[in-house]
């Protein structure tokens, strides 16, 4: 069970961690999908409603403030958040839950609301709730401490949970939180880790506690399109005012808002994202050069200047560090 649960557990910042009941023997599998979920989102009671194995699997993702998670069922079941669930545990935290497949009631103190595939919830994760699950369901969720989600969206509280929509042609920031958490959690795509300044920003979008319709929504948009198209070396102001839909003065004084400009932001992610792919054991056979190439640099010389400015170490210093705690051999050294 222990070898089990440590493949669920998201310790490390910004590594995927997975977790499947896959291959547990039947009479442990709600139990273990119980344990895993209440260690890495928060305290839960969870129970099948039907006779049969039950099937499900996790990705978990810990960034600095933000816990991002994609949670797959292939069973129907009921989780709760009790009382005395939430007296041993309090979660002091703001919880969203954007589902993608399937439908899942949601009862609260409110009264029972039903969420269908691109709607999402947002709610406070020390109210009681009640959610039941269909047979196919896949969500993805975001959990962020209180005091974060309050400073970034300017509100005071959250009473009661609010809905919204984030299909095609609804709610353009909602989708975009969606893609950002989305891409994060695939488990294949270990460097598509998100900004995580960009998606608090988007959640303060989506909650309207301030003047987050203008400057900031913008600035979160144009970050995400970034994100997705580190690798185009063309990339630019231009093509990212006009795919954001305001002109590059206006993205411009965006970024300025935050400090920065728009070519500092794209180096700055494309470097990180290079760091990321240094360390990655499935990039081991790539040189330096081409993995430079990959997230965007023409040129292998400014590339290099520019990481050891960035981090204070050569990427090849980074590469061989993780090599030789592997034991294995880059390319660059051969």
């Amino acid at each position: 069970m222990s070898t089990l649960m440590a493949m669920g557990s998201a310790t490390a910042l910004g590594v995927p961690r997975s977790f499947t009941t896959a291959g547990v023997p039947a009479d442990q599998q709600v139990e273990l999908w119980q344990e895993h979920n209440s260690d890495a989102l928060m305290g839960l009671h969870c129970r099948s409603i039907v006779d049969a194995a039950f099937g499900g699997e996790t990705v978990n993702v810990q960034l600095a403030q933000t816990h991002l998670s994609r949670v797959r069922a292939h069973t129907a079941h009921v989780i709760e958040r009790r009382f005395d669930l939430i007296r041993r545990g309090p979660g002091d935290s703001i919880v969203l839950f954007l589902v993608l497949a399937g439908e899942a009631f949601f009862h609260h103190s409110e009264g029972i609301r039903t969420l269908r595939r691109g709607q999402l919830v947002v709610c406070d994760s020390d109210q009681p709730f009640v959610r039941g699950f269909s047979s196919e369901f896949e969500e993805l969720f975001v959990k962020i401490p209180r005091p974060v989600f309050f400073e970034r969206t300017g509100l005071e509280h959250l009473g009661t949970p609010l809905f919204a929509a984030f299909g095609h042609d609804q709610n353009p920031v909602a989708r975009r939180l969606a893609s950002l958490v989305g891409r994060s959690t695939r488990v294949d795509s270990p460097c598509c880790l998100p900004d995580e300044d960009a998606l608090l920003e988007l959640v303060g979008a989506l909650m309207g506690g301030r003047d987050h319709a203008g400057t900031a929504a913008y600035l979160a948009a144009a970050r995400n399109y970034v994100d997705h198209r580190l690798s185009d070396p063309s990339l630019c102001a231009a093509s990212i005012a006009s795919a954001v839909g305001i002109s590059p003065r206006h993205l411009s004084r965006a970024f300025a808002s935050v400090a920065t400009t728009v070519p500092q932001y794209v180096l700055g992610r494309r470097l990180d994202r290079a760091k990321v792919m240094l360390r990655r054991p499935d990039a081991a056979s790539m040189t330096i050069a081409e993995i430079a190439m990959r997230c965007g640099f023409g040129s292998a010389t400014h590339f290099s200047r520019s990481f050891a400015l960035r981090f204070g170490e050569r990427a090849s210093d980074v590469r061989r560090h993780d090599s030789l705690q592997r034991g294995l051999a880059s390319p660059d050294e051969r």
